[in-house]
């Protein structure tokens, strides 16, 4: 049966960066949603692959989607396909011409880019590949550095580098629409950033939690475990107002020893305050203030159209809590214990996960989303393990490997209903199954598997060592 197009209704192409796999489909589901447009891939979609082709689609959605994307590199409007070069032919020749002519006419300027994945090509062989589309009715004139139409011939060769084919697996051809984001990385980069610390969050990373929460213009956001506020630097990219608390007094006001080589102290406007105006959105700031996530000094009306958060996981960062006299178990073996009140004690990973889950509950509008790292030991892992809520709905579950055997899973949760008085714990998928509970577990068992590996440490991004 013939394919039948329209203007209203066209095919488009996304061109993924083969990077963060596991993060890319709730990404683009994430940005779709804030469009009121539902997932629509083709038949032969493959959430490995780094093509991915979209039905169901105007351009200005694409557009939207790629103002926003950090894991994808183009999207372009798809004119025709195939395995082979016939296929690929047969596709584009099917291809209403007027759907082509607004870009082809004689009055226009265009240029023909060819992209091959998993392989290179010489540039005797690029030239074959345009001039083997003179069968296109292109009647414009050429002009390779500022034409007014792009097209690409996109060819796939598969993801094995250790096994690439004479011919591609599958070719594609269209009109280039808009580029991603991936520009903010390397402009947001941690290297470059005023202000840091041991664990400040990867910018890719930070840009990827912000679109899973759905971050958008004039949102609140908050993040309980704040840090440096590489989150806050994010949301506020995207037009969010941003907030958030730290128990670390040095940390939030900036003092005490500084994270960077060959500098011992922080300068006086090393702040989370100046990160922002370093990237030209101070205005999003709301501000920030020393708290114990245990003991949330929030108002029940505080309410906020995101919560974003990377918890410490007891590595490089201790999990500590505010203490009392009245939380010390008294020793008869122990002269101190009355005059004694703790400045901090012992936060389980398990007690922070329940808290914050309890907390964005209450706290999160309706339809608003918790995105927070859950630190993982991969041998024991089971799907079990992820804490949930009855007024939390998991959205996406996404890993990222930092050595063979700890990973990180970024989890995204939506706010499905208004917590009542039975709702107010947190808790597992299995009872039975509470890999945080002790003060020290993943803390252990990271670093057994360290011992094991001779003490190599191969963490990937900046923050795994939370």
């Amino acid at each position: 049966m013939a394919t039948t197009y329209s203007r209203s209704c066209l095919n488009y192409l996304l061109h993924l960066a083969h990077d963060n796999l596991d993060f890319r489909l709730p990404e683009i589901k994430a940005l779709l949603a804030l469009r009121g447009k539902p997932f629509q891939p083709s038949e032969n979609f493959k959430e490995k692959s780094p093509f991915w082709c979209l039905n169901g689609l105007s351009e200005e959605d694409v557009r939207s989607i790629m103002a926003r994307s950090v894991c994808t590199k183009s999207a372009f409007e798809l004119w025709g396909h195939g395995k082979t070069q016939s296929e690929l032919r047969k596709s584009l020749l099917s291809y209403p011409q007027e759907n082509m002519s607004p870009f082809m006419h004689k009055d226009s300027t265009y240029r023909i880019n060819v992209y091959t994945f998993n392989k290179t090509l010489e540039f005797a062989d690029r030239i074959k590949r345009i001039d083997a589309m003179e069968y296109l009715p292109f009647e414009g004139t050429v002009s390779l550095k500022s034409p007014q139409h792009i097209f690409c011939l996109l060819e796939d060769y598969g993801t094995d580098p250790n096994n690439i084919p004479e011919h591609p697996n599958y070719i594609y051809f269209g009109r280039w629409i808009a580029d991603g984001q991936r520009e903010l990385i390397r402009s947001h980069s941690v290297k470059n950033r005023h202000f840091i610390g041991n664990t400040t969050m990867d910018a890719g990373l930070s840009f990827i939690m912000a679109n899973h929460a759905k971050v958008k213009e004039n949102d609140l956001v908050f993040d309980p475990f704040v840090g440096t506020g590489s989150l806050l630097v994010a949301c506020s990219q995207f037009g969010a107002y941003v907030c958030g608390t730290d128990i670390d007094y040095n940390t939030i006001h900036g003092k005490g020893r500084s994270s960077r080589k060959n500098q011992k102290w922080r300068g006086p406007d090393e702040n989370i305050r100046a990160n922002l105006r370093q990237y030209g959105t101070e205005r999003m700031y709301v501000d920030v203030m020393v708290c114990d996530a245990s003991k949330p000094v929030w108002r029940k009306a505080a309410l906020f159209d995101a919560i974003i958060t990377d918890p410490p996981y007891g590595i490089r960062e201790s999990t500590r809590r505010t203490g009392s006299h009245k939380d010390i178990t008294k020793s008869p073996d122990c002269i101190y214990v009355e005059s004694h009140v703790p400045v901090s004690q012992a936060y389980h990973l398990s007690d922070i996960f329940t808290d914050l889950l309890n907390f964005s509950a209450h706290h999160l509008v309706m339809g608003g989303r918790l995105v927070y790292w859950l630190p993982i030991y991969r041998p024991e892992y089971s799907e079990r393990m992820v804490p949930l809520h009855p007024c939390l709905r998991l959205i996406s579950n996404c890993e990222q490997t930092l050595s063979s055997h700890t990973s990180r899973r970024l989890i995204t949760m939506l706010k499905i209903k208004e917590p009542e008085e039975l709702d107010s714990l947190a808790h597992l998928a299995d009872p039975c199954v509470s890999p945080y509970q002790g003060h020290n577990s993943f803390r252990e068992k990271y670093f057994s598997g360290q011992n094991k590996r001779c003490g190599k440490e191969d963490n990937k991004s900046d923050g795994a060592g939370k």
